[in-house]
């Protein structure tokens, strides 16, 4: 198996299918990760080689198993597309973003389309190639399929001797990093039928059916469809919070406590909570995918007021914390000391890609405030080319300090022993309990939480 893509889902795809086991408990797979030979890609090959994960990560299984993969000798990776060739499966797990120009979102395709032809100028004959990548619904039936078939063409290989399904991941960095792709469901297509019967073979050797059974649709594009409707569907309902924060903060009342008695109703369970914003590689662009898709690859001019709004709101939602930071400081925060505590897009990971606390920090520097910037995960912040703070600095150095992300180390804090008296905290999270707000208060520190009015 060639894992073509080794970023944050395709590492831990490899792990979990170097990681599968046969009935006497033998590795079923050899598994060879592929990259590019830039720095980065180079960067997470030899991490790979060395049995480390590419990434700082709090999953310890995760972990456990690239290593024991590594000793037993079934997951190496490389740069040299030519182990293509040696594959029976092939899983492309190559990133593709979506600009947007003119608030309009632009498909770019040639990185991915590249990344295809690489595999067809190698494949052989019998070779099952599985797009784990979400992309914009279309892709594998109007790009995928005809680049390979056009490469293989190319070396006298008919095309339908290689099969193509398309079967998204669900890939959760976190805790449960590996759990994700293993005991998770997963919604898969094949171009044919046979295709779909291999990839429905392969999964079931990866992931615990008999708990997580597969849901097979009837074409690569309503495969493509579930995951971009699935991510745009989670964002609109988070934007949909963002003005119930605002009011909640307006009007006197706790929105935490009333989304928890909400939750009891089973058809409402899934209501999101306050927050700083959306970050990560899905949520901040899937949304554009079916519109760009309606228009670029079918032709149809369709109007997505949700999405497109959802993606605005959810863009600015940072901004709400900045106004909230200077309505506690006295309506300015020019020249004030702020501390950033995390800088990742979720708990307890290390990765930065979309991150609201981007759009926090650059707001709150062009509003004339110093900022400093700790995350336990990192040491460096690549998107901001900014050196962070090795260790967590003492509160009482700060005018105020925000907490971006509910990391576990910010849990763990003696906020009262941490901070001093009249210092000004800002849980963008709700990480804190009634408990944990109440006593620091006591003590003369003001703590409060995005999403519920002052004092709560």
């Amino acid at each position: 198996v060639c894992i073509q893509g080794l970023g944050y889902v395709g590492a831990a795809m490899a792990t979990a299918v170097a990681s599968a086991r046969d009935s006497k408990g033998q590795p079923i797979y050899d598994v060879i990760g592929v990259d590019l030979p830039n720095e980065v890609g180079i960067s997470r090959i030899e991490a790979i080689l060395k049995g480390q994960f590419p990434f700082l990560a709090s999953d310890k299984s995760l972990i456990s198993k690239l290593s024991e993969a590594h000793l037993v000798g079934n997951l190496s990776a490389t740069f040299d597309q030519i182990v293509f060739s040696d594959a029976e499966i092939i899983i492309v797990d190559v990133q593709m973003d979506i600009p947007f120009i003119d608030d309009e979102p632009q498909l770019q395709f040639e990185s991915f389309t590249n990344a295809i032809k690489s595999i067809g100028q190698h494949v052989n004959e019998g070779a099952l190639v599985i797009v784990e990548t979400t992309v914009p619904p279309g892709t594998c039936e109007k790009l995928v399929v005809p680049t390979l078939s056009f490469e293989l063409l190319k070396r006298g290989i008919k095309p339908d001797r290689v099969l193509v399904a398309h079967s998204f991941e669900r890939v959760m960095p976190g805790e449960n990093y590996l759990a994700s792709i293993t005991d998770y469901w997963r919604v898969f297509s094949g171009y044919t039928q046979e295709a779909g019967d291999a990839c429905e073979h392969f999964l079931e050797t990866v992931i615990d059916v008999q708990n997580y059974p597969l849901t097979r649709l009837s074409s690569l594009t309503a495969s493509e469809t579930a995951k971009v409707l699935e991510n745009s569907y989670r964002a609109v309902n988070i934007a949909f919070i963002d003005e119930w924060t605002k009011y909640a903060e307006a009007v006197g009342i706790d929105l935490y406590e009333v989304v928890e008695a909400i939750k009891k109703r089973p058809t409402h369970s899934n209501i999101r909570s306050p927050g700083l914003g959306v970050g990560g590689y899905c949520l901040t662009k899937d949304p554009a995918f079916a519109p760009a898709a309606a228009k670029e690859l079918f032709g149809k001019e369709l109007n997505f007021p949700f999405s497109k709004k959802a993606l605005n709101v959810n863009q600015n939602m940072p901004l709400h914390t900045v106004d909230r930071l200077e309505s506690l400081l006295d309506n300015s925060i020019k020249g004030k000391r702020i501390l950033i505590c995390g800088v990742s897009y979720r708990q307890d990971l290390g990765d930065t890609r979309y991150s609201p606390s981007e759009t926090l920090i650059r707001k709150l520097i062009d509003d004339g405030a110093i900022v400093e910037a700790h995350d336990p995960y990192l040491k460096y912040w690549n998107e901001m080319k900014l050196e962070l703070k090795e260790s967590l600095p003492p509160a009482k150095d700060f005018d105020a300090v925000i907490f971006a992300v509910s990391h576990s180390q910010y849990l763990e804090l003696d906020l009262i022993n941490w901070a001093s008296k009249g210092t000004c905290l800002l849980d963008t999270t709700g990480m804190f309990d009634k408990n944990q707000r109440e006593k620091p208060r006591a003590c003369g520190i003001r703590l409060e939480s995005i999403g519920r009015a002052d004092g709560l």
